[in-house]
């Protein structure tokens, strides 16, 4: 079982290899990477190339390990009781199986993606170590241990908000995808945008770089956003010199609102320009 990347994803040889590394050794991969480089995105493109189903566990803020497992409602068991509801002699009716439990009952193996798992509160990947080590976990409600059938591919993102514990990251295999090289972001821009022009394309990509080079950004613009920028400059109603014959006394390029998303980035652009044309 070896991915070879997708039409519709452009992974890089050391991705790739990473990927195979972790299915070799039935770890899962932790990806990190600058929002908008496509982690999550890589799940996807996994299954699709392996011909895998994907199973997506979205963390937030308020997700609980055990979620993941299982959910026991006691509060709908004891209204079933007080209406004399026969289900309630089966405890199992009222346990909600997790994204874990759906992984680990396929009959074939799936992709498990545990998307932005640093959002959660830093106990979370504590909480799930035995399970992601051993492939199981044990319903205190039933008495019964539920075992992996195959073991799935787990894929694990984090945007790098919280530290993970070592002993969470000793089970992983750990990849950091870089931001895409000039070459490489031209053939994300070719997988989007089969058949753009190239001259709009360097055009934009160089001013992408140049404003992802700028000290002091809080936020740089993603490749995701570099995307969304060119589907505006590719619209009718923007004039296709727009770039070439932008005014270069103002550092802001044109619009903006695509590739710079807090207003004191657009606030240190200004400046930079204002000392720029101070000096000339």
């Amino acid at each position: 079982m070896q991915f070879q990347g997708t039409d519709a994803y452009v992974a890089t040889d050391d991705l790739k290899l990473a990927v195979n590394a972790s299915i070799a050794l039935q770890k899962p991969l932790l990806i990190k990477g600058e929002p908008g480089t496509g982690k999550t995105m890589l799940a996807e493109q996994v299954a699709q190339s392996l011909g895998l189903r994907l199973i997506q566990w979205h963390i937030k803020s308020t997700t609980k390990a055990q979620q993941g497992l299982y959910e026991y409602d006691a509060v709908s068991r004891l209204r079933d009781s007080q209406l004399g509801d026969g289900r309630v002699h089966d405890i199992r009716n009222y346990i909600r199986k997790g994204k874990l439990w759906e992984a680990f009952e396929a009959e074939v193996p799936v992709v498990l993606l545990i998307d932005e798992i640093d959002k959660a509160d830093i106990e979370f990947p504590n909480d799930l170590l035995t399970e992601i080590d051993k492939m199981e976990f044990f319903v205190y409600e039933t008495g019964e241990t539920i075992k992996a059938v195959r073991r799935p591919i787990v894929i694990i993102t984090s945007n790098n908000e919280k530290e993970l514990p070592d002993a969470f990251l000793r089970r992983c295999f750990f990849h950091y995808i870089t931001f895409p090289d000039t070459d490489t972001m031209k053939k994300i821009v070719e997988v989007h945008y089969p058949g753009i022009k190239a001259s709009l394309v360097k055009d934009a990509m160089e001013l992408f770089f140049d404003v992802r080079k700028v000290p002091g950004l809080k936020k740089k613009p993603s490749t995701s956003e570099l995307i969304d920028w060119l589907k505006l400059l590719l619209s009718d109603d923007i004039p296709e010199d727009v770039l070439r014959n932008r005014d270069t006394r103002k550092a802001i390029p044109p619009l903006y609102g695509a590739l710079l998303k807090n207003e004191s980035d657009v606030h240190l652009l200004e400046r930079l320009a204002f000392m720029n044309r101070r000096e000339g």
